[in-house]
């Protein structure tokens, strides 16, 4: 019998932006919340979303996972630093690292309104 991919979505904000930062990871439907990850913009904190993702999933013995998330600028540096093997950007330098040791099987970009990370993070803050 084939396992199924692992679908793990993230999504990661600050308020105000830049400001106090937030992440959360949804993985086989339990919503996993990081606060206080310091202060920086939205991208800083979709890019540390991502790396909860990866260690979760790695901590969890997963090997076939699929990273979700919203924010198409993160999936494509991340996904142009995999296809090169080397990046300048901070971030992306840190996610090859953090690769080198668990690599995901895909990362992927779905609108805001499918991440369930993301609406995790929106409940958080009724308007």
């Amino acid at each position: 019998m084939k396992c199924r991919r692992v679908k793990v979505f993230f999504d990661g904000g600050c308020r105000p932006n830049p400001g106090r930062m937030e992440a959360a990871v949804v993985l086989r439907g339990i919503v996993h919340v990081f606060d206080d990850l310091g202060v920086g913009t939205n991208e800083d904190a979709e890019w540390l979303a991502l790396f909860r993702a990866m260690e979760l999933a790695q901590a969890l013995g997963l090997a076939d996972v699929e990273l979700i998330g919203d924010s198409r600028e993160v999936v494509k540096q991340a996904n142009l630093a995999w296809a090169s093997g080397h990046s300048a950007q901070s971030h992306a330098a840190t996610f090859l690292t953090l690769s080198a040791k668990w690599r995901p099987a895909r990362i992927r970009w779905i609108k805001r309104e499918q991440n369930l990370a993301g609406i995790a993070l929106a409940a958080r803050h009724p308007r």
